[in-house]
């Protein structure tokens, strides 16, 4: 039996959710799902429609970005999603979309503000937008330096990767991450509402302030503090 079955498997119904979701069009977007006792991930073959794509043609990558089992290329982001895993332990699954509005967001090269309690749902904080990457990084290996964008924005404002399992990187488009793949296309579903919100209450109130500091904890904390009583 091909050890790698489980998580092609799971790989390939996490990419299918993203046009599902209306996060994609065309070949737009990946899902990666990781294995870490083998010390591999399965990630979207390049440039293959969604409705062409299938289970075996998920391609298994090791955590330097080394194609492991496989007959087709793997994603051109593949080793943005090799430094993540190779760096952040506790994720096991990441997601890459070009999503309208999120994109628009990391085009314009900001932050998603915290407006509303829907956002202080998942995150205390604005939604980070990594600055543009520079010529140097961009002349040399590219997507393996994407992931260090990532990594570096959030270490600089002092943000861990469960305290907010999403990112824009300027001038290019999100990405998402979780312990699992339905948790981290959830995170990437929610980043493009989140973004959507924000963008229409901003053409609502161009003056809208920031949501209040007693409402983002209240909101965060009954999802996810220590005495949270949402859901089931």
């Amino acid at each position: 039996m091909n050890k790698y079955r489980k998580i092609q498997e799971e790989a390939y119904a996490a990419n299918m959710r993203l046009p599902e979701l209306n996060l994609v069009i065309f070949t737009f977007g990946n899902v990666s799902v990781a294995d870490r006792d083998l010390g591999v991930f399965a990630i979207k073959p390049s440039g293959v429609d969604y409705t062409k794509l299938q289970v075996e043609q998920m391609v298994i990558v090791d955590f330097d970005g080394n194609t492991v089992a496989g007959d087709l290329r793997p994603s051109s982001d593949t080793k943005t999603h090799a430094v993540l895993y190779k760096h952040w332990d506790n994720i096991n699954s990441v997601v890459h979309t070009h999503s309208t509005y999120a994109t628009a967001w990391a085009q314009s090269q900001r932050d998603i503000p915290i407006y509303g309690t829907t956002h202080a749902d998942y995150t205390t904080c604005d939604i980070p937008c990594a600055p543009p990457m520079s010529d140097e990084m961009i002349k040399g290996n590219y997507e393996y330096e994407t992931g260090f964008q990532i990594i570096n924005c959030l270490k600089e404002r002092g943000l861990s990767n469960s305290d907010v399992e999403m990112i824009l990187v300027g001038n290019h488009a999100p990405f998402t991450w979780g312990k699992t793949a339905d948790k981290a296309v959830h995170n990437s579903a929610v980043l493009e509402e989140m973004a959507r919100m924000a963008y229409l209450t901003e053409q609502i109130n161009p003056q809208v302030p920031k949501l209040k500091d007693a409402l983002i904890k209240k909101h965060y904390d009954r999802k996810h503090g220590e005495g949270s009583y949402y859901g089931q």
